[in-house]
């Protein structure tokens, strides 16, 4: 009697910020053991961020894997793995945006953020200079009528005036459209092309590897990984939400795992 055929491995997707690195920057022992062995098993074990590409590669060295796939710019760029390319990760899949009209929109309500714009190569450029751990060490600043004019893969709003709430109560009076934006933790505002965000990046990845949508296990921690919660947990799969994630990033999980103080990513994935 033949065997059955072995299951077709995971495709796990983990977000870095709050989820793999603390706020501090700092990666866990336990949780880059855990990802190495998982990965070691013949899983397709990626990064899916907001991050802009330069500061996502060092992320994979660190963890100490090289996945065929990464999903940066919260789904409007995919990589796919080249060792011919100067960091060897290629651009794969890019998708862009007219950043004026949105751009102009915020302004109008936010007046005193500070604006930046990532283009399809990855360069940054912002109206005035932005904390280094948001942009990394490079970007160029330049008016804002030039900014605007940027083909862009994103755009990234912060507002440092605002509390939490009242970000999120000027957020929703803009009434944003045509785009797809997330907020972080902070009075921070990252917007996509329309209809791009991490799921929509990860669907691809995945018709590319033929991975069922059982075999999907999704980690985050942030409102920027909603779609990409609700994308694993329609299609069967696993959707697991960090403890110390907003109320509603938790509500759309399939499952919580422990805090990220509490290595989460490990323990969701000892069971693969």
């Amino acid at each position: 009697m033949a065997a059955d055929p072995a299951p077709s491995p995971w495709l796990v997707a983990l977000d870095i910020d709050g989820t793999l690195l603390h706020e501090d920057g700092t990666l866990s022992d336990i949780v880059g053991a855990e990802v190495r062995r998982v990965d070691a098993l013949g899983n397709q074990v990626m990064l899916a961020t907001g991050r802009s590409v330069d500061t996502t590669l060092p992320v994979l060295d660190r963890l100490g894997i090289a996945p065929e796939y990464v999903v940066c710019s919260n789904g409007a760029i995919t990589l796919k793995r080249d060792t011919s390319a100067p960091l060897g990760y290629r651009r794969e899949h890019v998708e862009t945006f007219d950043p004026g009209p949105v751009l102009n929109r915020i302004r109008t309500h936010l007046a005193e953020a500070l604006f930046a714009v990532e283009d399809a190569e990855g360069n940054f450029f912002c109206t005035e200079a932005f904390p280094d751990s948001v942009l990394g060490r490079s970007y160029h600043v330049v008016p804002f009528d030039e900014l605007a004019a940027v083909v862009a893969t994103r755009v990234v709003v912060i507002s440092p005036g605002h509390d939490m709430e009242d970000f999120l109560d000027v957020v929703e009076r803009m009434g944003l459209h045509k785009v797809s934006y997330s907020i972080g933790w902070t009075a921070w505002l990252d917007i996509a092309p329309d209809g791009v965000n991490k799921a929509t990046g990860l669907e691809r990845v995945r018709s590319w590897l033929d991975i069922p949508r059982t075999r999907v296990c999704v980690i985050g921690d942030g409102r920027n990984d909603i779609e990409m919660f609700q994308w694993a947990a329609a299609g069967g799969g696993r959707a697991v939400v960090m403890a110390q994630a907003p109320e509603d990033v938790l509500a759309v999980g399939t499952e919580t795992t422990t805090s990220i103080d509490d290595d989460g990513v490990a323990a969701a994935l000892s069971v693969l």
